[in-house]
């Protein structure tokens, strides 16, 4: 079994430099696009606030891909499972929290 070192020098190697140069100009492209939807005014305030979102999303998938090689590894099922998990609790604390922020009041 190879120390994670060696790895990532392979997995560099075997890759070279275009996939993270890939990797950056989408990144800069969904950046350059979200920020031309919000200075244009092209969509209404929330539809521009989900697309953003989306677009952050993809871009989230896009560092894991091709920067974190997530899919690379001898235990790339184990990393896929704890990423879904992670996900899943941020999601889960980020939407129980808009509805608090939401409902909470309402309460008292």
């Amino acid at each position: 079994m190879s120390s994670p070192d060696e790895h990532m020098r392979s997995t560099h190697r075997e890759h070279g430099l275009g996939v993270p140069i890939a990797g950056f100009i989408l990144s800069i492209v969904l950046t350059i696009i979200a920020l031309w939807l919000d200075q244009q005014g092209a969509l209404p305030r929330d539809w521009l606030i989900t697309v953003v979102l989306g677009l952050a999303v993809i871009q989230i998938a896009i560092q894991l891909f091709f920067f974190m090689h997530v899919t690379e590894s001898d235990e790339r099922a184990w990393h896929i499972w704890l990423l879904a998990l992670g996900f899943l609790l941020v999601i889960t604390i980020v939407a129980y929290s808009m509805w608090i922020m939401t409902f909470g009041a309402e309460a008292y």
